[in-house]
């Protein structure tokens, strides 16, 4: 072939009914050319196949349509079969235009749920094939069963269990809602409810606390009435539905705790329910059983997988007193400056902790494969390795700095880091590792001024083997046969044998002030020892004191990690806001996860959901697939629809970081398997999700060649093509699983001036209008984690009774609310980037902040000059709008600081939750979130450690200092407009 550019990427990238000349190869041996259209369906094209075959010889030769399927070679180079004859043409994105009709082999349900499964996640399944790893292998069997029996169980559930799996109810905090009860115990409520499948509606009165099942009787009652019917009706074989939404309303719960319900009840509007009949959802149920029962059936006709061999005889670990040591023996694909000299860095760490001295290599001259062949010996013997050793090895150049005058020192060398790489020790299965490794490395952060090693980094290894340095190692055969970590029963009998300990008044003493003080960071060696010495003494009185007693265990040390893992046996269960902190990287010891997730069964479905960020970031901190925190994840989210629609998005969204796409991809893998109904939903969102993105990327373009008027029009013009249109219509929504993007008003898009032009989409559904803000190109991950942290605050306001959002008497009051609840949540959070153009008001009168890009006090400067001097915005203005316009209003304010200092009180006696969540979230890899560093302005916001006189009485004095020195503000917001006029 002559040399040029091969593929069709460019024109399967085109809209309209671009058409293709596309080759045809039959199993008949015959040759079909015709062209097709790019927005044809595999299906559309089948039928052309077959119409162009009848005047070809041999046609005769061919069976039914359904018996044969086409494969190609998509745009990875592979060869993928197109079960799923509804995908259309540009989204195949063939390689060339030639496509094979071939006779279907195997279960063709099972090919079609696996191809999709594999477009869904965004990786195929032969690529999970073809890491020919025996952790793979087994994971994948192991979570398909899982996941697919919890499917199996959820599909025999009664009607009315089975919505709570698919709908859950969508509530208030109870103590809002009793406040909120008391305000309004003698207003009725007018509710509007019809019947499913009728137009005609009634308007039924209320009390705010009557259950749902009283609001059905009188809606029967009332049905009765109008259309004098004979038959007796009940109740509770009726559910409430929201008009337009996928949400209902059910259970013992007063009405006015449901959310909508609430929301209509402040806002003055009239709540639209309708009385749906049992059985449209038991027929719903079926329809989604249908499906699965069928993968159900052609899984149980496969063979079951071999059972797991017996493990051999073998001496016990902690017999071995010998070091432990491995052999580097070289490296490949290194690429460095010929100046340098290579060295490798290793070290044993247990999450956090350095288990014994770093040990470092000679030094080699650079080469692409340079050559160790080198015992690397450390300081810790074979039997006290903790079974989570992890292997963390650094790989950097040594650059010589010789100095022009002459002088006594000696030459200083400076280390320039190239990469680094982690591995464990022992194997998924409790043996500590044989034989040799290659390890593809990840590239180190040039200007990192910190360690070589990063033992809070993956271990896996880096994907892209081509492009990245590797290093040969090798794990020796210290015994003939295999070494296993000891098991549970052997910890246990050693940890049995701890020494009994009483400890003297001052020891108590000491004791207390070190489990009180909450804004730990490390310990001096003698509050170790006690905490050891008295770690009985912890676990009955101050059990919430684990993760200290856990950082002090000293982990190379077999006896006192048997101890350990003995204490955690009996230890009692924590709540689970403390035990969050246990899933962060410096806890790996897998008793220790084992308990947490212990911990975690208790919570809520809604308080697991509004953790649900961080639980998937430490997914990230496990050393091996199968762990308890995956199998949590997978069996909650498949017993909830909603926690498994934002455990989807969570993960997907990060299929293109190569250090979690395997982890992330089998996870989402095994979720599909056990919602296969789901799958067609969010293959749907997946399409419009790229439709949008194509969208942008349109806009973006068009903007800087044209007018905006122009670039608006032609927005509207791509939008109304077929494509687009039937992408971006009937789309269950992304943000709200209960909503449903109906109909797309093209003439109402469009999109907005920042730098990414964020597309503005307006839907109309059946009974209002919506929209959704669709931003591609920002990281967005640090504004979904501050939105997280003001929704939980507003959360914990309302469970405490104080609502600083909802209440709309008056835009005033409303206004006077919010604005306390955005000074506490803005100072404690450290929100920057706080000019005019990110403060924006309701026509209700609700004040709130947009752009997060900034956190943790990281506020902007200019020229060296910070540009954000105030704790929070309290300006003037917002005082004259406090104050109803009136100067000597004091009543008004004062009840506005109190608002303020109530707020800020509740958000510190919960300090601890905040911190622990923005620590999990430390994997993310945030730009400013990245180390423990980074939330010591949380903890000194949040005034950890210090009475509460303390620390409202520092807020105070912030307080006045903000208003004192609003002027700033002011001549912040000046320089900002004009700035923004001159660009």
């Amino acid at each position: 072939m002559p040399p040029g550019v091969y593929g069709m990427q460019d024109v399967w990238e085109r809209e309209g009914r671009q058409q293709v000349n596309m080759e045809f190869l039959l199993p008949t041996g015959i040759y079909l050319n015709f062209p097709v259209a790019c927005s044809d369906t595999i299906s559309t094209i089948k039928k052309m196949v077959w119409k162009n075959a009848r005047n070809e010889p041999l046609f005769s030769a061919l069976s039914d349509p359904d018996a044969y399927v086409f494969t190609c070679i998509n745009m990875t180079a592979e060869r993928e079969e197109l079960e799923d004859e509804q995908r259309r043409m540009r989204d195949v994105r063939l390689f060339l235009p030639i496509l094979r009709l071939v006779a279907r082999e195997g279960d063709r349900v099972e090919k079609l749920i696996t191809t999709q499964i594999s477009l869904l996640i965004g990786k195929g399944h032969h690529e999970f094939d073809s890491q020919k790893n025996h952790e793979v292998n087994e994971f994948r069997t192991k979570m398909r069963t899982f996941c697919e029996e919890r499917a199996q169980v959820r599909q025999m559930l009664p009607w009315d269990q089975w919505m709570e799996y698919n709908f859950t109810c969508d509530l208030e905090p109870c103590s809002v809602v009793a406040q909120s009860g008391k305000s309004c115990s003698d207003k009725k409520i007018f509710v509007n409810v019809k019947f499913e499948g009728s137009e005609e509606t009634f308007v039924l009165q209320q009390g705010p606390q009557d259950l749902p099942m009283f609001l059905k009787r009188n809606a029967l009652r009332k049905k009765s009435t109008v259309f004098r019917s004979a038959k007796q009706e009940k109740p509770e074989d009726y559910t409430l539905q929201i008009n337009g939404r996928w949400e209902f309303i059910y259970g013992k719960y007063p009405l006015c705790q449901f959310k909508y319900i609430f929301t209509c009840l402040h806002g003055g509007i009239t709540p639209h329910l309708t009385m749906v009949h049992h059985s449209v959802i038991i027929k719903y149920q079926e329809e989604q059983g249908g499906l699965s029962n069928q993968v159900s059936r052609s899984r149980a006709q496969s063979k079951p997988p071999p059972l797991p061999l017996k493990r051999q005889n073998t001496s016990s670990l902690w017999s071995i007193n010998e070091p432990f040591y491995i052999y580097l023996l070289q490296g490949s694909r290194v690429n460095a400056d010929e100046g340098m000299k290579l060295v490798v860095q290793a070290g044993l760490f247990h999450g956090s902790e350095l288990l014994c001295k770093v040990v470092t290599s000679n030094e080699v001259s650079v080469c692409s494969e340079p050559v160790w062949d080198q015992k690397l010996v450390f300081d810790i013997s074979v039997s006290d390795l903790p079974r989570m050793s992890r292997l963390c090895i650094a790989l950097y150049g040594v650059i010589e700095k010789t100095k022009k005058r002459p002088t006594k020192k000696k030459n200083k060398s400076s280390d320039c880091p190239l990469a680094w790489v982690n591995t464990m020790v022992f194997d998924y299965k409790d043996q500590l590792k044989t034989g040799e490794f290659s390890l593809s490395t990840w590239p180190s952060v040039p200007d990192d001024k910190g360690d070589l090693l990063n033992p809070m980094g993956t271990v896996e290894k880096n994907p892209n083997i081509d492009s990245t340095a590797g290093l040969l190692i090798r794990f020796p055969n210290i015994r003939p046969h295999p070494l296993y970590y000891p098991p549970i029963e052997k910890l246990n009998e050693l940890g049995m044998n701890g020494e009994k300990t009483v400890a003297t008044k001052e020891e108590h003493l000491k004791l207390r002030e070190i489990v009180d003080n909450k804004n730990y960071t490390e310990f001096f060696e003698d509050e170790k020892e006690l905490l050891w010495k008295l770690r009985e003494e912890v676990r009955q009185r101050y059990p919430e004191s684990l993760p200290k007693l856990l950082l002090i265990t000293k982990w190379n040390k077999h006896e006192d990690v048997a101890q350990m893992v003995g204490l955690l046996q009996k230890w009692p269960e924590l709540p689970a806001i403390h035990a969050l902190e246990l899933l962060d990287y410096s806890f790996p010891d897998p008793h220790a996860r084992s308990f947490t997730i212990r911990c975690l069964r208790k919570l809520r479905d809604d308080e697991l959901f509004q953790y649900l960020l961080q639980l998937v970031q430490v997914l990230k901190y496990e050393s091996y697939l199968d762990c308890d925190l995956t199998c949590f994840l997978l069996e909650r989210a498949l017993a909830n629809k909603k926690i498994g629609h934002f455990l989807f998005w969570h993960l997907r969204s990060e299929m293109h970081v190569s250090s979690v796409s395997l982890r992330f991809g089998l996870i989402l893998e095994a979720f599909c398997r056990g919602s296969i109904f789901h799958i067609k939903n969010l293959m749907k969102q997946n399409e419009a999700l790229n439709k949008m993105k194509a969208l942008n990327d349109f806009v973006k373009s068009g903007s800087q060649k044209a007018t905006r008027i122009q670039t608006t029009e032609d927005m509207k013009v791509c939008i109304k093509q077929d494509t687009y249109m039937e992408a971006l219509s009937d789309v269950v929504s992304p943000l709200n699983p209960s909503i449903v993007l109906c109909e797309l008003c093209a003439d109402k898009c469009k999109f907005m001036d920042s730098k990414m032009k964020p597309l503005w989409l307006m839907y109309k559904n059946k009974y209002d209008t919506l929209g959704i803000i669709f931003k591609n190109g920002d990281d967005l991950r640090q504004d979904m984690l501050t939105l997280q942290m003001i929704q939980l605050m507003d959360v914990l306001w309302k469970t405490e009774g104080l609502d600083l959002r909802d209440k709309l008497d008056q835009a005033i009051e409303e206004f006077t609310l919010s604005c306390a609840g955005y000074c506490v949540a803005t100072y404690v959070l450290g929100i920057g980037d706080r000019h005019s153009d990110n403060i924006m008001i309701r026509e209700t009168g609700q004040l709130f902040h947009i752009d997060f890009g900034h956190f943790l006090g990281n506020f902007k400067s200019k020229f060296g000059i910070n540009r954000e001097r105030v704790p929070f915005i309290l300006t003037y203005d917002f005082v004259h709008v406090i104050q109803e316009g009136r100067t000597n209003n004091s009543e008004k304010f004062e009840r506005f600081r109190e608002c303020c200092e109530q707020a800020y009180k509740i958000l510190c006696r919960n300090g601890t939750l905040f911190v622990n969540l923005f620590a999990l979230m430390k994997a993310a890899g945030l730009p400013e979130l990245s180390s423990s560093k980074d939330i010591q302005y949380l903890k000194d916001s949040l005034a950890l450690g210090k009475s509460e006189e303390e620390a409202l009485k520092n807020f105070k004095v912030k307080f006045n200092e903000a208003l004192r020195e609003s002027w700033k503000t002011k001549v912040n917001w000046m320089m900002h407009t004009f700035a923004k006029d001159n660009r």
